[in-house]
């Protein structure tokens, strides 16, 4: 649970956010798709078990946790530091007519395009005030970190770097992909990830990985396969981090070992770059244009802010025009992908925006590793 000066912080930079946007509440949408519950965890400290809530911000008075009706059972309602909870046969009309009460002329919905379920939307949208988007707004007031969230990332590293170890153990040929993937959520799991993971994977034959991911299945993995297991987790705190290293126990093939060779010098000029200051783009343009000088592309933006919610604004893209502040924190994690867009490789990690250079939360080196690189060997420090 946060400190009470931690909650006060939140909630200054969110109201002094909606204040710059005259705006006279905020909706913050939740549910319990992994990645898309954490904004309700932030701003009321209550953790989706099911279905999905809202937390009404008001700029003036106490904030309100909104339910609906049959997730009266679901989840503990002693946890959260939002007191009000409210119970609605359809939330959205609760919300409606709260608005209308209050004479509201703008009110903010965080997770609109995502999030807010439709009977919800088609019962604001009924109201006489006009309803404003303000996913990127609510992101950029909470995309700094405090010293406390920086320490509940640190733990969120510690527990997928175990995780990552765990599975590393059990990289055997023969194993299926979910064998091999399992001892890792169990390490999750027992230390307070519960249901806030991602784990997926891209996989192949002969040296290569195909260039979409999948849940990891009954397929059995052979020791040219080349295995990228995405792990991607929030630990107690809420806390989303991620991380990934290439996985085989032969040898990669050669369109493989030549985007290899790119990477280490990509992520590093990405990370000098993350620094406080930077346009996003700029970072996502170093990356780039090491892969394109060796004629690769990217499947994908490089990267995005992460905290509670596991994709948060701003993108590293090559469009995104927003400044680094210190402490913000980002997963990159660029794809690479060959001119058939059929083949790619693939890395994720997490870093924490400095005032002059920035910082990779993951110890643990950048390189193919197979069942000769388990826990406690030279590699690992």
């Amino acid at each position: 649970m946060p400190t009470q000066s931690e909650i006060t912080r939140r909630y200054a930079n969110i109201r002094a956010t909606m204040r710059d946007h005259n705006v006279d509440a905020l909706v913050v949408c939740g549910n319990q798709y992994a990645g898309f519950e954490g904004a309700v965890a932030y701003t009321s400290g209550f953790e989706i078990v099911h279905r999905y809530v809202y937390v009404l911000i008001p700029m003036k008075g106490d904030p309100a946790l909104v339910f609906p009706q049959e997730a009266r059972w679901i989840g503990d309602k002693k946890k959260p530091f939002v007191k009000e909870k409210i119970w609605a046969e359809i939330p959205g009309r609760w919300l409606r007519e709260r608005a209308q009460d209050e004479g509201w002329r703008r009110v903010a919905v965080y997770g609109l395009d995502y999030i807010m379920a439709v009977r919800d939307y088609r019962e604001l949208q009924q109201g006489t005030f006009e309803i404003v988007p303000f996913d990127f707004h609510f992101d950029m007031a909470r995309a700094v970190k405090s010293e406390e969230e920086l320490a509940e990332i640190r733990d969120s590293m510690d527990i997928i770097h175990e995780g990552f170890w765990a599975l590393l153990e059990g990289f055997t040929p023969g194993k299926t992909e979910a064998q091999i993937m399992a001892p890792a959520v169990e390490v999750f799991f027992a230390r307070g990830a519960g249901p806030r993971m991602m784990n997926i994977v891209l996989s192949g034959e002969n040296g290569e990985a195909e260039a979409h991911f999948k849940v990891p299945g009954h397929r059995r993995v052979q020791a040219r396969d080349l295995m990228l297991y995405s792990l991607e987790i929030a630990g107690a705190g809420g806390y989303w981090v991620e991380f990934s290293r290439p996985l085989i126990e032969g040898e990669a093939s050669r369109r493989i070992l030549q985007m290899a060779e790119i990477y280490p010098e990509a992520m590093e000029a990405a990370r000098q770059l993350m620094r406080d200051g930077v346009l996003a783009c700029e970072v996502h343009q170093a990356v780039a244009d090491k892969f394109a000088r060796h004629g690769f592309a990217l499947g994908h933006l490089s990267g995005h802010s992460i905290g509670t919610t596991m994709i948060e604004h701003p993108a590293i893209g090559a469009k995104t025009q927003v400044e680094l502040k210190q402490n913000m924190i980002f997963s990159l994690h660029p794809q690479v992908v060959d001119e058939d867009e059929k083949v790619c490789l693939y890395t994720q990690d997490t870093f924490r925006v400095g005032q002059s250079e920035g910082e990779n939360l993951s110890h643990i080196p950048w390189k193919f590793y197979s069942s000769a690189d388990r826990r406690g060997v030279a590699s690992r420090a």
